[in-house]
């Protein structure tokens, strides 16, 4: 099976680029997206095959998920149960008969970490949301996680210490959640592989001088790693700020 995840930074926009292209040459049992960026009724998807599932925000414009996927599943959550971290579309969940299937789009501490401390909140309540899961099924999770975990995992890891998604809490969570049961799918294929990111800044050119962030992952419970048979980062395909990233299972 085939899995792609994509931070698309708005779903209507990439639309009218190349969504369609890439959608089709990935071929994807299930294909996930986060910042859609969208409400309900903004956008009519022409895709065949595919059960469609979205969780939009409240806040127009902003943050939102979305699941493709061809075989439908057993049930479809959206949100993890807690109304102060549901309002913003940021996690669907499928069942399936043998493993779960997640996305998410984690909160940004943005600017100056001023949402630092929410985001702390949120890491500890979707750890705990995983991990009650995992004690039923294996599962699956995908997205935006908005943290690079190593310094292996972005260009510049000295000048970024401090600024959002490189912060020794947000990286220390990080470690927290596979030390819950759960595997890196990209680092347990590369171990020391560099240079290869899934998100550049708009800014200086930063993507053409490959200057970015691996902050989109595959994380699967630690039972399944016998069944991984590739982790890849699609660098090649444009649209969005973002890049898709892929798991492969037997």
């Amino acid at each position: 099976m085939r899995f792609i995840s994509w931070n698309v930074n708005g779903l209507r926009a990439v639309v009218g680029k190349n969504f369609y292209e890439a959608f089709n040459s990935l071929d994807a049992d299930i294909f996930s997206l986060q910042e859609t960026k969208m409400q309900e009724g903004q956008l009519t998807l022409d895709l065949p095959g595919y059960h469609q599932y979205f969780n939009y925000a409240e806040k127009k414009g902003y943050s939102g998920t979305a699941i493709f996927a061809k075989e439908e599943p057993l049930n479809v959550t959206c949100g993890i149960g807690i109304p102060e971290h549901d309002t913003e579309g940021r996690v669907i969940t499928l069942e399936y008969p043998d493993y779960y299937y997640i996305t998410c789009y984690t909160p940004n501490s943005q600017d100056e970490l001023k949402r630092l401390s929410y985001r702390m909140e949120w890491e500890d309540a979707f750890r705990a949301y995983l991990t009650a899961l995992d004690k039923k099924k294996p599962l699956i999770m995908c997205g935006d996680l908005n943290v690079a975990h190593e310094e292996i995992d972005l260009k510049n890891p000295k000048t970024n210490r401090h600024n959002a998604g490189f912060t020794d809490e947000e990286r220390g969570k990080m470690t927290e959640l596979l030390n819950s049961g759960f595997i890196d799918s990209f680092r347990y294929f590369y171990p020391d592989k560099t240079e290869i990111y899934s998100w550049w800044s708009y800014r200086f050119h930063a993507r053409e001088k490959n200057s970015g962030w691996r902050i989109d992952y595959y994380i699967v419970s630690e039972r399944l790693k016998g069944q991984m048979h590739d982790a890849v980062i699609h660098t090649d395909i444009m649209g969005s700020d973002h890049c898709p990233v892929e798991l492969s299972i037997f």
